[in-house]
């Protein structure tokens, strides 16, 4: 009876390690920005000497009057001020901290003539200058394609596997390196997306607590506080102003971010069709 030879199985594991990374940032850069926006919110635009009767005994919330301009007249929009400036700096902070890392994820050089690098060096059997290009490139396209070259590599000496099961352990290789680098990418989006749909709402919330404000007031002094209630509403409306346009800074900022990583992904994408089809087409 003829003994049949089992290929061998297609090894799971991947060259590629988990990055370490600290959630630092996305719990105390949150808190820090709140009591910051109350910082700027009590001490700098509600400031004593930016009213004509200040309230120097007010403590957490003082009840100044006679803003001298209309910087200082924002500090009459209320408690929720400080909570919109709050956001407005979770804008900026994760915005900073995400182009960093998207631009260290872009690496060096083109994404298109890496590649066409690699192609060419897989083209002629020369696997350690395609490696070499990943090093130089320093990216997430040149981490997923080395990681990618490395299983290459082992597939080119491997003589147990048919081609299609070489190209399969190519193929997971490249997926398992990816899913390893697109959650680096998208972390902390989430807070600008938040931003982008609840800031204008709690600009909404500080209006209308605002609003009723002052029609108390109306109530309460007659007619002849009409011009009392046209202030009033005036300062209420600054919460709109700022909750809009801290979401509308958050939406185009986390659509730019989207953007960049969209390139990225299709970087990641062609990478490793480019391995898969050298291969293929060299081997097979």
């Amino acid at each position: 009876m003829a003994e049949t030879n089992q290929a061998k199985p297609v090894t799971a594991t991947t060259s590629v390690q988990p990055k370490k990374s600290s959630n630092l940032i996305s719990w105390v850069a949150p808190i820090l920005c709140i009591v910051a926006g109350y910082c700027i919110w009590r001490f700098v635009i509600g400031a004593d000497s930016g009213f004509a009767q200040p309230d120097s005994a007010g403590g957490f919330w003082p009840n100044h009057k006679g803003p001298k301009g209309a910087f200082h007249r924002i500090y009459e929009g209320g408690i929720i001020v400080p909570l919109l400036i709050g956001m407005l700096l979770m804008v900026i902070v994760f915005a900073i901290e995400r182009f960093l890392t998207i631009a260290k994820a872009l690496g060096k050089g083109n994404n298109s003539n890496f590649i066409r690098k690699v192609q060419y060096h897989l083209a002629n059997k020369n696997v350690d200058a395609a490696l070499a290009e990943c090093d130089k490139q320093k990216g997430s396209v040149g981490n997923v394609m080395k990681a990618g070259l490395r299983r290459y590599k082992e597939m080119v000496s491997e003589t147990g596997l048919e081609t299609e099961q070489k190209i399969a352990a190519i193929q997971k290789e490249v997926e398992e390196a990816t899913a390893l680098e697109l959650p680096m990418l998208q972390k902390n989006l989430v807070f600008l997306s938040t931003i982008v749909s609840t800031g204008t709402l709690i600009a909404l919330l500080g209006t209308v607590m605002g609003m009723i404000k002052s029609f108390s007031n109306l109530g309460e002094g007659g007619g002849g506080n009409a011009s009392e209630l046209a202030i009033g509403i005036s300062e209420a409306l600054y919460n709109t102003a700022l909750g809009i346009g801290t979401s509308a800074l958050a939406l185009i900022i986390y659509n730019m971010l989207t953007t960049r990583i969209d390139s990225i992904t299709h970087g990641i994408d062609e990478s490793g069709f480019t391995l898969t089809q050298s291969f293929a087409s060299l081997y097979k």
